[in-house]
């Protein structure tokens, strides 16, 4: 191995051991971790991943310039090929513009109510929802190309992404596999490193085009099947192979839903939570580069819930339901209370009516979900799309899941065109245009303003002085502007209707308050939802 490796500040650095020692079972014999120090004694103990036979890998993104010193250390000490490597890793600036990279390492900023980069850069999540993309129905490199091309342009910025072991099927259903199988032997052996090779490509292009994958490491009823010890083998290896990477880390995916066909669902429940805890502690405690972590739930609930010790998490993620416009209460409810909930933590709705999912929920409904969550406080919104999420083609739909329905059979390249995803882009980059990181919910700034008995009315929030956003959900024969109320005296507003659905302006020049400090907006140009902006003159 040679003395010095060379590498550029942020992307990931690689480098191999060859071990002329052979072992019967190298994955479960040999744990290989490195130890990298900078000139300022800063340390990182970063896990090594099994390449198969008798090599192993290590990637690292330093965060400096400068030089690094690295150890290796394995449990076979006598292994000198292994153990007490001694190497130096010399680390130029970064001088690129990969918009992932640019900023350095994703955090959660400092008032935990959203993202932002290491050099304080907010972070808008607008993520889309790719549970088996890992699978080689969507093909590798022309099919992701397409898929990533087209959510690039509309302004998503988060992919997520299970690690192999999906939901939706039994285990070793051949619609998991990708180009070299499945990600673990049958037994549960040890995993199959050519599978994760070809997943290795289809990461690294999701970053190299400035999308932020948050890796889900297992559906949440996997847990039962390999036990709490293979999965932190499982975990380990997703942490050297790709912690390495701007990534975003989903301990599981409905954590705590036992297995479809479960006949004991409530001890299934309590021990996955348990299970899923003390996995979440090992990711803590393994992750040299400290990369967000979150927990995806079970319909209908929170992150939180999912896990004994919300400390585990960074920010809170939620799932509110598939049933069109009858999950509004619950996502409405659940968001303010989340946002409300201590400690603070970032809330983003991880999963909420998928377009055209079983044929309903369209874009209309997904407007609604987008602006009502983040004038509730949300940090991001995650959308999903019947046919993206179970990676359907023409060739070959998903087919029935294990309770015997099938869903949809639209193919992902017509899923992606679904009109509900660009309308999504078109909020975001609205949102964009202001300092969005630091608005709050005011639902008493307009009225009349959505309560728990009419969740279909106004929501509101903004920067006091500053801003005021309103979203007017769709009303039937009624085009009238809503009153809003409050407005700050000597501070001088112009308005604006903005369609969601192309982003068009309609400008209503400067408000002009009564002395109650109110303003009834003018009426709306179409019978439909509208966002309403007053903007500080």
């Amino acid at each position: 191995m040679q003395n010095t490796i060379s590498g550029t500040q942020y992307e990931v650095i690689e480098w191999n051991y060859l071990s002329g020692k052979s072992y019967p079972d190298p994955f479960n014999e040999v744990t290989l971790d490195v130890q990298i120090t900078d000139s300022t004694n800063r340390s990182w103990l970063v896990p090594a991943f099994w390449c198969g036979e008798n090599k192993w890998g290590v990637r690292f993104s330093a965060p400096d310039k400068g030089r690094y010193s690295i150890t290796s250390l394995c449990s076979d000490a006598n292994n000198h090929d292994l153990h007490n490597q001694k190497n130096t890793l010399h680390i130029s600036p970064y001088k690129g513009e990969n918009q992932v990279l640019s900023h350095g390492s994703l955090q959660v900023a400092p008032s935990k109510r959203y993202f932002e980069f290491q050099d304080g850069t907010p972070f808008f999540w607008l993520a889309d929802t790719w549970w088996m993309a890992f699978c080689k129905r969507l093909s590798w490199p022309d099919d992701i190309r397409v898929l990533v091309e087209n959510r690039v342009n509309k302004g998503f910025t988060v992919i997520q992404i299970v690690a192999g072991l999906y939901p939706d099927m039994p285990p070793f259903d051949e619609r998991g596999m990708n180009e070299a199988g499945f990600p673990w032997d049958k037994n549960y052996v040890k995993i199959n490193p050519a599978y994760f090779n070809m997943a290795d490509l289809r990461l690294q292009f999701l970053v190299k085009s400035g999308l932020i994958p948050c890796i889900v490491g297992a559906w949440g009823y996997h847990l039962q099947l390999l036990g709490v010890s293979k999965m932190k083998q499982h975990w380990r290896n997703l942490i050297a192979r790709w912690g390495a990477y701007p990534v975003i880390w989903c301990t599981a995916g409905e954590a705590a839903m036992p297995y479809y066909l479960s006949e004991n669902i409530e001890r299934d429940k309590k021990q996955q939570i348990a299970g899923w805890t003390e996995v979440g502690r090992y990711i803590r405690k393994t992750d040299p580069f400290h990369r967000v972590v979150t927990i995806h739930p079970a319909s209908k609930q929170a992150g939180r819930d999912q896990v004994d010790d919300d400390g585990l998490l960074d920010f809170d993620m939620l799932q509110t339901g598939h049933q069109d416009y009858t999950c509004v209460e619950n996502t409405i409810t659940i968001v303010s209370h989340e946002y409300s909930r201590k400690p603070t933590m970032p809330v983003i709705n991880g999963e909420v009516v998928y377009e055209g999912h079983m044929q309903s929920n369209w874009q209309n409904l997904q407007r609604f979900m987008f602006w009502s969550c983040m004038l509730n406080g949300a940090s991001g919104h995650t959308y999903g799309a019947g046919g993206i999420w179970q990676i359907n083609t023409k060739e070959h739909p998903y087919g029935a899941s294990p309770h015997g329905g099938t869903y949809e059979n639209t193919p992902w390249d017509q899923a992606m065109n679904l009109p509900g995803s660009e309308q999504l882009g078109i909020g975001k980059a609205l949102l964009l245009r202001y300092p969005w990181w630091r608005t709050e919910p005011h639902p008493e700034w307009v009225e009349p303003h959505w309560t728990h008995d009419n969740y279909l009315l106004p929501y509101a929030a903004g920067i006091p002085g500053e801003l005021r956003i309103i979203y007017i959900p769709g009303r039937f024969y009624d085009w009238s502007g809503p009153l809003i109320k409050g407005i700050e005296k000597k501070t001088p507003y112009k308005a604006f209707y903005v369609n969601p659905i192309d982003g068009k302006e309609h400008h209503l020049g400067a408000v002009r308050a009564d002395t109650g400090g109110s303003w009834k907006a003018p009426n709306t140009p179409l019978c439909q939802d509208w966002v309403l902006v007053l903007e500080r003159l």
